[in-house]
């Protein structure tokens, strides 16, 4: 039965090992599957031999493996994936403590013509052919896995972002989930916006510290500045503002599977008012439940 928006719900026992196989036509969003897997916490590899899938698994079982969470994309782009496929499912499925899953996306003909069309890619079945005759014979060739299938899901009118909600039932096993890791960090503009920020906040509408002689040397960890800073009504406003905006923002990211979350605060030189607001943000998110907040001052040494 075809699931249009449906998510693959694969359970598992904590002592298991999970190994999803994701596979399906040309077109149907397998690599945007492999992303979102891999921002799940999966060890992921795509167009996989289908000769070596069995080995793959094995290595996942063994005793202290890093890799009890194995996705990996195999389809017609592999020349021994229609012959031995179903063979290499049936060995996965008899192997003890491993729970394989085998995931089969689709789309309509109209959706997978747009998306190649878009993409301007050939399809692997029709390089001198139409592309229209390219689906519809890796889709009879397909029927066979398809059948074999734990879950279809149907992507024709699922977009990126509804594609990854769909993978992220696969993190509702037993285990705990992981906790959203989060950097609070400081940084000066004039040394460079840190490249890993998810977000950024410019802080350089407050009072500064710098200009007032006996706070020049110190940084924003230090009593004095923070007091001075708190003396002015705009600091305070601009914190409630930003720790009730992050308080409202991060248990979405948490819903949504992310794992890291790089929360960047800066001013001029990144000594006093980022540093004095990157601190305060760990008083006021250090509470939220399932989030590990950590404080980083990238420029606090600086001159």
């Amino acid at each position: 039965m075809t699931r249009r928006a449906a998510a693959p719900v694969v359970e598992t026992p904590v002592s298991g090992s999970r190994f999803v196989v994701v596979t399906g036509l040309s077109g149907s969003g397998k690599s945007q599957a492999i992303r979102a897997l891999e921002d799940l916490g999966y060890f992921c590899v795509d167009n996989l031999p289908t000769q070596l899938i069995p080995t793959l698994a094995q290595l996942s079982l063994r005793a202290g493996s890093d890799m009890s969470k194995v996705a990996i994309v195999v389809d017609v782009r592999e020349r021994s994936f229609l012959s031995q496929f179903a063979r290499v499912l049936r060995r996965l499925r008899a192997m003890k403590r491993l729970r394989p899953a085998l995931i089969f996306l689709e789309a309509s003909d109209a959706a997978l013509l747009q998306r190649f069309s878009e993409t301007r890619r050939p399809h692997p079945l029709a390089h001198n052919r139409p592309v229209i005759e390219g689906i519809r014979e890796e889709r009879a060739r397909l029927a066979d896995i398809r059948a074999l299938a734990d879950n279809i899901v149907d992507t024709s009118h699922l977009n990126v972002h509804e594609l990854r909600e769909a993978f992220t039932a696969l993190s509702r096993d037993r285990a705990p989930q992981a906790p959203l890791v989060i950097i609070a960090l400081s940084f000066g503009y004039k040394h460079g916006v840190p490249a890993e920020a998810d977000l950024v906040f410019d802080v350089r509408c407050l009072p500064n510290p710098h200009f007032v002689t006996t706070l020049r040397r110190r940084t924003g960890r230090d009593r004095a500045v923070v007091q001075y800073m708190l003396q002015h009504e705009a600091t305070g406003a601009f914190l409630d503002r930003l720790t009730e905006f992050l308080r409202f923002l991060i248990p979405q990211y948490i819903a949504e599977g992310k794992s890291y979350l790089t929360i960047a605060i800066g001013c001029t030189g990144g000594r006093h008012r980022s540093v004095m607001m990157a601190e305060a943000l760990r008083k006021g998110l250090g509470s939220l439940d399932g989030v590990r907040l950590r404080v980083r001052h990238r420029d606090i040494a600086m001159e």
